[in-house]
C-alpha cells in the first residue's frame, strides 16, 4: 500500500495509495491557499470561494452537482483552513471518474452566478451568526487575534458580515486565478484506486489549470496579548497560548504534540486528572498545538463556571510551570507516545484519513511521510526535550489569553493573564 506520485505537465501533483479489500475511494483536490492568503479587503474570500464552487458551473447547476454525486451514493464536501482549501469526495470504485469530473468542473469552470452569490452570502452570514453563538468558536478566534493581531492568522476564516457583503464576482475570479494554480495543488486518492488510470483521467480533466505558482504569504509575527468576548455566556471559556513550533521549520513539532498530550491530551493527562477528576473544576479541558508553516500556537482551552475560573487558571498555570521545571517520568512519556502512535495507526484503517494525511503532507513539506518515519519521530521525543520545549515556549513569548464569558471586563482577563507570564524556569536537578 505504498504511495505513488506523478507530476503532470502543468505541475499538478497526483498522489494515490491503493488499499486492498475496500470498495470505496476517497479523493480530492487540496489547494495550498487559505484564509492566510487574503488581503484585508478579501477577509473571508477563501471560504466564500469554497462555497461558490458548489453553486453551479458552466454545465451543471448546484442541484445537478448534488444529484449526480448522490445518485451513485457518493459524498462531496469541502473545507477551508488558514493555509489550505480542500474539495473532496468519497465514492464506490466504479464512480471515481464521475467524482473526478465533478471536482474538475467546480474548480475550473465555476459560474459564480450573481444570484447564487447573493444567496450564498446569506448562508455564510448565518454561519457567522451560529459561530458567534458558540463560546468554543468565539474564544478560539479571539486567541488567534491576540496571538497575531493585524495579520491574516489573527482574522477569522469566515470573515465578517461587512467583509463578506463587500466581495464581488470579479474578486472571486481574481482570487481563484491567483491562488489555484496547478503547482499549488495536490490531487489525491486512497482506497480502491488504480494509480495509472487515475493519472490518465487527471491529465485530461485538470489540464486547464494555470501553471502559475502563487506567491507565499508573509511570515507570521507572533505578538501575544489579551482579548475578551463582547457578550456573555453561561460558562467561562478560557484559552492561554504561546508561540509554538512550526510543522515545516521546527524540529520540536513532534515534541509539541507529545507535550500537549502530557498536559491535556486525554483522561490520563495531568490537567484532566487534576482539574476535573480531583477538583471537579470543569467538564472539558484540553491542551493543543496548532502548527502552521512558519509558526505555531501551543495552549490550553478550558470551560468552567465563573466561580471556579480563579482556581482553574491557577491549576493550568501550575501544570505549565511544572512541565517546564520538571523532567516528566519515563512511564508518563511512554503512555503519551503510545496514544499518539495508536491514533496514527488506527487512522490507517480509513481511506479518508489516509488521503487527507498524504495530501496535507505533500502541501506542507513537499513529500509524504511513511508511517515508520512518523512513529520514529514520536519515539525520538524524550522527557528532557519535552521539558526544554515547555520552558522555551513560556519564556520566549508573551502569552495570548482569551476569555468568552465569566469575566466582567478586560482588566479581569489581564489579571489572569499575569499568572502565565512566567520567568524562565530552571530545570530541576
Amino acid at each position: 500500500m505504498s504511495v505513488r506520485l506523478s507530476v503532470l505537465d502543468n505541475g499538478l501533483r497526483v498522489l494515490t495509495q491503493t488499499m486492498d479489500h475496500v470498495e470505496t475511494v476517497s479523493l480530492g483536490a487540496w489547494v495550498g491557499a487559505g484564509a492566510r492568503n487574503e488581503r484585508p479587503d478579501e477577509h473571508g474570500i477563501s471560504h466564500l470561494l469554497e462555497h461558490m464552487a458548489f453553486k453551479g458551473t458552466q454545465r451543471r447547476s448546484a442541484q445537478d452537482i448534488a444529484e449526480e454525486i448522490e445518485s451513485v451514493g457518493g459524498e462531496l464536501n469541502a473545507a477551508t483552513s488558514a493555509e489550505s482549501t480542500a474539495y473532496y469526495a468519497r465514492v464506490l470504485r466504479q464512480d471515481v471518474g464521475l467524482a473526478l469530473d465533478i471536482l474538475s468542473d467546480i474548480l475550473l469552470h465555476a459560474a459564480f452566478d450573481e444570484a447564487e452569490l447573493g444567496r450564498e452570502k446569506g448562508v455564510i452570514l448565518q454561519e457567522i451568526a451560529a459561530t458567534e453563538d458558540s463560546p468554543d468558536d468565539v474564544v478560539c478566534d479571539l486567541v488567534q487575534e491576540a496571538a497575531f493581531p493585524g495579520e491574516p492568522l489573527g482574522r477569522t476564516i469566515l470573515g465578517t458580515p461587512t467583509s463578506i457583503m463587500g466581495i464581488g464576482r470579479a474578486q472571486l475570479k481574481a482570487h481563484l486565478e491567483a491562488h489555484y494554480g496547478a503547482p499549488a495543488m495536490v490531487l489525491a486518492a486512497a482506497g480502491a484506486v488504480d494509480h495509472d488510470d487515475f493519472v490518465v483521467r487527471a491529465n485530461t480533466l485538470f489540464d486547464g489549470l494555470s501553471t502559475r505558482a502563487p506567491s507565499p504569504p508573509e511570515r507570521a509575527r507572533y505578538r501575544g496579548g489579551v482579548r475578551r468576548a463582547g457578550r456573555d455566556f453561561e460558562q467561562s471559556h478560557f484559552i492561554v497560548a504561546y508561540a509554538g513550533p512550526s510543522y515545516r521549520e521546527d524540529e520540536d513539532y513532534y515534541t509539541a504534540q507529545v507535550l500537549s498530550g502530557l498536559i491535556g491530551g486525554g483522561m490520563s493527562s495531568r490537567l484532566f486528572q487534576e482539574a476535573r477528576e480531583k477538583r471537579g473544576l470543569c467538564y472539558a479541558i484540553y491542551a493543543f498545538h496548532w502548527g502552521y508553516s512558519d509558526t505555531g500556537l501551543f495552549g490550553v482551552h478550558a470551560a468552567t463556571g465563573a466561580e471556579s475560573i480563579e482556581e482553574l487558571t491557577d491549576v493550568i498555570a501550575g501544570e505549565l510551570r511544572r512541565a517546564a521545571g520538571e523532567r516528566a517520568p519515563d512511564v508518563e512519556v511512554a503512555r503519551v507516545r503510545a496514544q499518539l502512535k495508536a491514533g496514527l495507526l488506527m487512522s490507517l484503517e480509513s481511506s479518508s484519513a489516509r488521503v487527507q494525511r498524504m495530501a496535507r503532507q505533500m502541501l506542507a513539506v513537499g513529500r509524504t511521510l511513511d508511517t515508520e518515519d512518523l512513529i520514529a519521530r514520536i519515539d525520538a521525543v524524550t522527557p528532557e526535550s519535552i521539558r526544554a520545549l515547555a520552558e522555551r515556549i513560556q519564556a520566549d513569548s508573551r502569552p495570548s489569553v482569551a476569555s468568552a464569558g465569566g469575566l466582567k471586563d478586560l482588566a479581569a482577563v489581564e489579571r489572569l493573564a499575569s499568572k502565565f507570564a512566567a520567568p524562565r524556569v530552571a530545570a530541576a536537578e
